[in-house]
């Protein structure tokens, strides 16, 4: 019984020592930095000069500074030409920042057909378009209404 107790002592004195040793270890591993790190450290510095790509906004996080959350403008993905939707209503959720929109579709300044649900409106492409292209009414043939 006796030697049972004594080695019972003798582990719990090596068990502390054991992890005074491992987190002293820790402790000058994280203290001195090795010459590796200089090096990945210097790789950081040169990549926070880099400036950082602006991060586009959805549809909603422009219509909110329009007025009216933009019901009557023009907005249209960044990547289309000639192609906007002027918006005719929002249906928007709690945060602000997701919903749904409605709008009629506009190509080459005509509208194309009736109100519809506007698709992609959280995806990060989409812009206001401040003066939309006007359809300029084609000059009348006076030879064609004399036919």
């Amino acid at each position: 019984m006796a030697s049972a107790l004594v080695s019972r002592v003798a582990s719990t004195e090596r068990t502390p020592s054991f992890f005074r040793l491992s987190f002293d270890l820790l402790r000058r591993f994280s203290a001195n930095p090795s010459t590796g790190s200089t090096s990945s450290s210097s790789a950081a510095a040169a990549n926070s000069t880099k400036p950082r790509r602006k991060k586009k906004k959805n549809f909603f996080e422009v219509a909110q500074f329009l007025p009216n959350w933009g019901v009557g403008y023009h907005m249209a993905k960044s990547h289309w030409t000639n192609v906007s939707y002027q918006i005719t209503k929002i249906n928007l959720y709690k945060d602000g920042r997701h919903g749904k929109a409605w709008g009629l579709a506009y190509k080459d300044g005509l509208p194309v057909a009736e109100p519809k649900k506007i698709s992609g409106v959280h995806k990060r492409c989409w812009r206001y378009v401040p003066n939309p292209k006007k359809a300029e009414p084609e000059a009348v043939n006076p030879e064609v209404q004399a036919a």
